[in-house]
């Protein structure tokens, strides 16, 4: 009997190994970083004729990051999980889509103020469907980001047209990301999957879907979409290639660094959430050191009303982080996701007829 117990203890799987906590909070600095840079890329894909909405051409380089995870990954998930992992891709990508098209027309500050406008949208989402429920630190938290963020949001309501629509696909698109946090959080835990697997997927499905669109509008219609605004700007493909690259790499960075982030880090797709106004503030600073009196108008540079907006948002990751991890420590554990509906209820199940 010993020696069948034995036999079966080795055929079982073994439980995956949490990883330490310097090297987690080392991803969740990296992930911070590399998302200040995004942004920041994203105003030199534009100045360099490279940000037309119609081509999407950027976006084939910010999927390509994390599809070159692929090379790492060990060892796939089951099909059905590769199923439904491509399926919150496509979502995802749509989101993102808008958020960088946005990001191009209403420049980096803005990007930044929407974009982290995610803390308050996870939350939400977390408390609807990982049913989490929102400490009153926490909420404190959350409100003092968003209301930091609404004040700098009013300084630079006027700047024009394209910046208000720039705004709109901004907010949208951080929405629907958002939501995007939470779908993925619940694969990653409730299905175990590894997060080299799980990056390496969403990228490939990405990728494929904006290169498609590259060979079936891009390419006949180079000439209007890519080649005379590059001319225009003065940029070669040399140039062009070194910032779609640096693009890729930063995304190669920050997908891989999400992914652990919010499988292991306390408070999952929340802590990941509340992230995003660190990332916000850095930007405010980064945009005003780089780009103020050197590129674009007065919305690269830093002001009052952004001033007073980062140290209410500072605030508020402070306290949210801090009700977090104390909420973490006292109630959550792994026993929270027996409230996500079991994956056969999902409506992308493998179970699902037409």
């Amino acid at each position: 009997m010993c020696r069948n117990e034995e036999n079966t203890r080795k055929l079982l799987p073994s439980p995956t190994s949490s990883p330490s906590v310097k090297l987690t909070l080392t991803l969740a600095l990296f992930y911070v970083v590399s998302g200040v840079m995004q942004p920041l890329i994203m105003t030199l894909v534009k100045k360099a004729g490279l940000a037309d909405p119609r081509a999407q051409l950027y976006m084939v380089f910010y999927y390509l990051g994390p599809a070159c995870v692929t090379f790492l990954v060990d060892v796939w998930p089951k099909p059905s999980t590769f199923f439904k992992t491509a399926l919150i891709a496509m979502f995802d990508f749509t989101a993102q889509a808008m958020n960088y098209t946005g990001a191009a027309l209403a420049g980096p500050t803005i990007f930044a103020i929407i974009y982290s406008s995610v803390t308050i949208w996870t939350a939400l989402f977390s408390f609807l469907f990982l049913k989490r429920p929102l400490s009153k630190g926490q909420c404190l938290g959350a409100s003092l980001v968003f209301g930091g963020l609404c004040i700098t949001g009013f300084d630079t309501i006027s700047l024009g047209p394209s910046v208000a629509k720039g705004s709109l696909m901004i907010l949208l698109g951080s929405v629907m990301h958002s939501l995007t946090y939470v779908m993925n959080e619940a694969i990653l835990v409730r299905e175990d999957v590894a997060v080299k697997a799980y990056c390496a997927i969403q990228g490939i499905v990405a990728c494929s879907t904006f290169l498609l669109w590259q060979l079936s509008y891009t390419r006949s219609n180079y000439e209007q979409v890519l080649s005379y605004p590059m001319e225009k700007a003065g940029t070669t493909w040399t140039i062009a290639a070194t910032i779609l690259l640096t693009f890729a790499l930063s995304n190669f960075i920050h997908a891989f660094c999400f992914f652990h982030t919010l499988r292991h880090c306390p408070g999952g797709a929340t802590s990941a959430g509340i992230m995003k106004g660190l990332q916000a503030v850095f930007v405010f600073v980064f945009t005003s050191i780089v780009y103020c009196g050197r590129l674009g108008g007065s919305e690269m540079c830093f002001s009052i009303f952004k001033f007073i907006s980062l140290v209410i948002v500072v605030g508020g990751v402070v306290s949210f982080a801090r009700a977090t991890e104390f909420k973490s420590n006292h109630h959550e554990n792994r026993s929270d996701y027996e409230a996500i509906p079991e994956i056969e209820e999902y409506p992308f199940s493998e179970n699902t007829t037409a």
